[in-house]
């Protein structure tokens, strides 16, 4: 039996109440382009990337190294002169595409920076 369920499998189970695969997503997402360098804190690894979205809650790194589910992290992204600094749980994995980025901590610096970039997001819609 496959493990892998559709999109219209998740949608129509959990409209019944099933125990499907939930969204975890709580925050709107926003297209968004900076510089990410994240480092595997078991092993020291580094990874680079671009973002190609950006959330109060994560983001999505594009990378041909992607780490593994699960991995903690430290992420810095860097757009123009400002950064965000966090750290972050890998949560989702595209292989040779990239992978998603659960914030867990961001310091009070790096918090203000990243309500910036996402209140300039949402004005520019």
């Amino acid at each position: 039996m496959s493990n892998v369920i559709s999109m219209d499998d998740r949608r129509s189970k959990s409209q019944l109440g099933g125990s499907a695969l939930r969204d975890r997503r709580y925050a709107i997402r926003f297209p968004f382009a900076a510089d990410a360098e994240l480092i595997d804190l078991a092993s020291g690894s580094r990874t680079e990337g671009v973002t190609s979205d950006l959330s109060l809650g994560g983001c999505f790194v594009c990378t041909s190294r992607p780490m593994a589910i699960n991995s903690r992290t430290r992420i810095t992204l860097k757009r123009k002169d400002l950064q965000v600094e966090a750290f972050g749980i890998v949560r989702i994995v595209k292989p040779r595409i990239g992978m998603g980025i659960e914030f867990v901590d961001v310091d009070a610096a790096s918090d203000a920076v990243l309500a910036r970039w996402i209140e300039q997001l949402r004005n520019s819609r």
